[in-house]
């Protein structure tokens, strides 16, 4: 195998867009050997749902697509990213905060931490930003 593997998908920015993103993600690593039926793919699923969701909502139309990255590096490392070309970064909510929605970010990051990952974010080119999760992989790839 090579010393990583990746693969990409732009979407509208549109509501089903999300579950669009949700199927290739799980597409792609079940192609690479990652069981559906595991809590880490189950993890991997809910991140990709609430990134794809976030390009979405929190855009305000100012993204007229979202990418989705994978990268899964030297079968160590998986990586995850979701970019939008939207200048505001997520920010983190005081845990004290009372609201029905806004709680993406929180999910995203305890996941992350669960599965023993981190939730980075860098800027674009163009003035937007790509949230990345970075998740160690130990799972064999299918060639």
């Amino acid at each position: 195998m090579a010393d990583h593997q990746e693969a990409h998908l732009t979407l509208p920015s549109d509501p089903v867009s999300v579950s669009a993103a949700r199927r290739y993600v799980a597409k792609v690593l079940t192609e690479w050997g990652l069981a559906t039926d595991t809590d880490f793919a189950d993890s991997i699923q809910l991140i990709v749902s609430e990134l794809a969701t976030n390009a979405v909502q929190h855009t305000f139309g100012q993204s007229p697509t979202f990418t989705v990255d994978l990268r899964l590096e030297r079968e160590e490392q998986l990586l995850l990213g979701v970019t939008d070309s939207h200048p505001r970064w997520p920010r983190r909510l005081p845990a004290a905060v009372q609201q029905d929605n806004g709680r993406g970010m929180v999910i995203i990051r305890c996941l992350a931490k669960e599965c023993g990952g981190r939730l980075t974010v860098t800027p674009t080119a163009d003035g937007g930003k790509t949230v990345w999760i970075a998740l160690p992989w130990s799972i064999p790839v299918q060639s």
